[in-house]
């Protein structure tokens, strides 16, 4: 399963950091972080607000473009190491310069510098996903919307949704989906995860998106599942961040199978893999394990998340060709 090429749609950049990258910017800054690891050098957390409240401190220890740069470069050499050949990260203005478009900018420079030498070195693909913050509330998210809009093009490629599903509801962040949409930009939304089937549907038609992040919850409703079969809405599903949170209890009752044998596009990703303690090669093991899936279906898979990359026709024929021929 490591050898195998692998694409990547739905990773936060920021819960990628392994914590001892973490640990080492915060002894570097002498900025103290006790409460977040455990005994283990782990991140430490209690369910899902518990694990925003630890991923956003670990996040403070990143206050510079060269900090983000240095990010970059070592989550894309875990990626490849793993067999990712292309991945799309969600990246926050609110996290890089408060939304300021300017000082956005420097850091979106950085990181786009550090994606280049990855390419040239090992062959990975870096695209960026747009993403406020949903629990900062409807008005904050407008400053990272114009970010996305101004800088759309090679290396932002899409516009998104992350955080606390509880607050809000999907049209109340429209302006910014259509402010992204007017650039240009591809859409995605965190849905269907903590907020259940009616999440999913509100981001489809108020938010007018082509694929869902995560989407799990969606088989409760087997009309919404035979909607987003019908449609095409792919699904970016990360069973391992699933499991971890203790949305389902294991692999065996995650529903990702379920979905796929009912018409509906599915992907695999990890989100943010060192919180739930995977890697892509991890997850497909495990997935092996418990759905049967052998070599052919991943390959299956991968060529639906090319197929749905918020990339250019370019590098999605590339993408194709290399998940033929990994020698490519």
């Amino acid at each position: 399963m490591k050898s195998l090429p692998k694409v990547e749609l739905h990773l936060h950049l920021e819960g990628a950091a392994p914590p001892a990258f973490v640990r080492g910017l915060a002894a570097e800054k002498s900025i103290d972080l006790r409460g977040i690891f455990d005994e283990r050098g782990d991140y430490a957390y209690d369910g899902f607000i518990d694990f925003l409240r630890v991923y956003e401190a670990a996040t403070a220890v990143l206050q510079s473009p060269e900090d983000y740069a240095r990010l970059t470069a070592t989550v894309l050499a875990e990626l490849a190491a793993e067999g990712v050949i292309y991945a799309e990260t969600f990246v926050s203005p609110d996290f890089c310069g408060g939304g300021d478009l300017a000082a956005w900018r420097e850091y979106l420079a950085a990181m786009h510098e550090a994606a280049r030498r990855a390419e040239v070195v090992d062959g990975i693909v870096l695209k960026g996903i747009v993403t406020p913050i949903r629990h900062f509330g409807p008005e904050r998210a407008r400053a990272p919307a114009l970010c996305a809009a101004e800088t759309a093009g090679d290396f932002i490629t899409g516009f998104g949704l992350g955080g606390n599903e509880s607050v809000g509801r999907p049209r109340d962040f429209a302006w910014g989906f259509d402010c992204a949409r007017e650039a240009g930009l591809r859409l995605t939304c965190h849905a269907g995860e903590w907020a259940g089937p009616d999440s999913v549907r509100g981001a489809v038609r108020d938010l007018r998106v082509e694929r869902i992040g995560h989407g799990v919850r969606a088989i409760e409703d087997p009309a919404l599942v035979g909607d987003l079969a019908e449609r095409g809405i792919v699904l970016e599903v990360c069973p391992g961040s699933n499991i971890a949170l203790g949305l389902f209890p294991d692999w065996k009752s995650h529903p990702v199978a379920r979905l796929r044998e009912a018409g509906v596009p599915v992907t695999v990703s990890t989100d943010d893999p060192p919180f739930f303690h995977t890697t892509m090669t991890r997850e497909y093991e495990r997935l092996a394990a418990a759905t049967g899936w052998d070599e052919a279906e991943f390959r299956a898979i991968n060529r639906v998340a090319a197929g749905a990359a918020f990339c250019d026709s370019d590098t999605r024929d590339a993408l194709l060709k290399r998940l033929e021929k990994p020698d490519v």
